[in-house]
This record gives C-alpha cells, structure tokens and sequence, in this order.
C-alpha cells in the first residue's frame, strides 16, 4: 500500500464568473508539510487551500483520500482517464480499499504522519460542476465510493511514493461505505453510527435524531379493553 500523489489546489474559480473554489487539486514534487487544523475551515496540506470554509476542512475534513483503483473504475465507466487529484482528494492511494476503511482506522503514512479516517465525502453541486457529467451527485451517490476524509493524529511530511500502513484498527465494522450509504440513501442504516465514538459528533447527532423519530413513530396509543 503506498501514497500515489499528494496534491493540492489554490481558490480560483472553475470557469469564468463561476464561484471560487478549491476543488482543482493538482499532484505536488516534492514533501508536503501536514499539520493537524487549528480551527474550522482550515486545512491540513501546506500549499492546499479551499473556498466554503463552512463545508470544509476543519480537524475532521483535514484530509481527502480516493483510490486511484476506484478512480480507474470511474474513468472506465466515464469512457474518460481521470488524473489524480481529479476528485478533489489530497491523497491519490493505491493499494488501499479506502471506501472499506472502517470509521477510526489509523495510517501510518511515510515515517512521520498519522492519519485517522473520520467519515465519508457527501457529493455537492461543485463537484457536479467540475466533473461535467450528467446527474453526477446521483451516479456518485448510488456507487457508494465516496472515498475518505481524514484527521491528522501526528503531523509531519509526506510526499508521492510514501509507504501506507494500517497500524489500528477499531473494534466495530462501521466502514466509510456503511456510513456513506446511512447519510445518503439508507438511512434505516443510522443506529449504527451511534457508538462509533470516532464519528464527528454531527454525525452522531444526525442518528440520534433518526432514532428517537423512530422510537416515536412506533408508540402506540392505548386502546380501551
């Protein structure tokens, strides 16, 4: 299992009078600096940058990783050679089953990084835009290959051809894929997430609320007997 390429992207935007976005990730040369994010917003790559601080970065989106097996399985669904960085990830693996990553799972990248997989990426309008392709979120969606979002444990430097070794892996099998398709469109699937205390609480939330919905639902009035 290695690191393929790193890459990183400036705001610009995607075409002309389109929104700013950071979403053109571009494969660095070289060593990249990683360092834990210190406030909501902010990123984890030096040199990497993103536009909606609201929906990104931050300790649990402080890094996105895709396979490049699963990107090689788009592009020859898409009739198109997709490059790395194509999906916005910072990490291009190979060798890695990054969707099958169970929620807490830890890598050990290079000598120095350790990441923690944290949740799963949700498709949005600008990623739609920037693939061009029709119906995007909903394809990207029924696929249920969403890649991973990272946080840093220990930060240090990583560069393309680094080593990737699983060096925890959590007791419970609540996979990025099984979280993917809970947030999205199996939601009977939320319970699960509940005791995952690896979760960002957001999410945790999320299914606490579908179960208590449930719970009440289920309730029935007494009748007279």
């Amino acid at each position: 299992m290695r690191l393929l390429s790193v890459n990183v992207g400036t705001v610009r935007p995607s075409s002309p009078g389109a929104a700013p976005t950071g979403i053109d990730k571009r494969p660095v040369v070289g060593p990249v600096a990683v360092t834990a994010p210190v406030a909501h917003g902010s990123v984890a790559l030096d040199g990497d940058a993103i536009a909606d601080a609201r929906h990104h970065g931050g300790a649990d989106q402080a890094v996105y990783a895709y396979a490049r097996e699963d990107l090689d399985r788009w592009g020859r669904d898409l009739g198109r050679e997709l490059p790395a960085g194509i999906f916005g990830e910072n990490l291009t693996t190979l060798g890695v089953d990054v969707t099958g990553a169970l929620i807490g799972e830890r890598w050990r990248i290079g000598p120095d990084v350790v990441l923690e997989v944290s949740r799963p990426r949700i498709p949005c309008a600008t990623f739609a835009a920037r693939m061009g392709e029709r119906d995007w979120i909903g394809r990207f969606t029924a696929a249920a290959v969403p890649g991973a979002y990272l946080r840093v444990v220990n930060p240090g430097t990583t560069r393309a051809g680094d080593r990737i070794e699983i060096v925890h892996r959590p007791d419970h099998d609540v996979t990025i894929a099984v979280t993917f398709r809970a947030m999205t469109l199996e939601p009977d699937l939320l319970p699960l997430l509940l005791h995952v205390d690896s979760l960002p609480e957001s999410i945790r939330d999320r299914a606490r609320r579908r179960v208590l919905r449930t719970a009440g639902a289920s309730v029935v009035a007494p009748t007279d007997g």
